[in-house]
């Protein structure tokens, strides 16, 4: 499966699709990226003066990334059937802020998926290489018939 018919499955649009870039996925995890345009409507009021990202959306990235896209790879490269997913738990340590026009980068490995639930242990990186935060997320998948 090529990494952009990972991307074009996902049930996201602008303004709210966070994945830029894949850049390698396997059975064992995913590494994929997004840079934060300064546009975004959620910086004109998210401290006023000094935008930062909200902590919900550094999760939705590495949900859309860690979860998503590795959910849709894992769930194999059948294109005529959707998939339906929700996010069903996360655990995640904010360690540093996130500012408009960064480029961050999602690490994310399997613990486990079965009978539909995927589990797995994510990270997130500015340009720097720090983390930025880390934590759990798991979701639920399936193709839609």
């Amino acid at each position: 499966m090529d990494l952009n018919d990972i991307i074009a499955q996902l049930p996201y649009g602008e303004p709210f699709l966070f994945v830029d870039e894949l850049v390698h996925v396997d059975e064992e995890g995913i590494i994929g990226n997004y840079t934060f345009n300064e546009n975004l409507d959620f910086y004109k009021g998210h401290f006023c003066g000094n935008p930062i990202t909200p902590g919900v959306i550094l999760t939705e990235v590495m949900a859309q990334i860690g979860l998503a896209c590795f959910g849709i790879y894992l769930l194999g490269s059948d294109l005529n059937n959707g998939i339906a997913m929700a996010l069903t738990s996360s655990e995640i340590q904010f360690l540093k802020p996130v500012y408009p026009k960064e480029k961050v980068t999602v690490f994310s490995d399997k613990i486990y998926f079965r009978f539909g639930k995927l589990k797995c242990a994510v990270t997130l990186k500015n340009e720097a290489g720090y983390e930025v935060c880390k934590g759990t997320l798991s979701g639920m998948m399936k193709r839609e018939l």
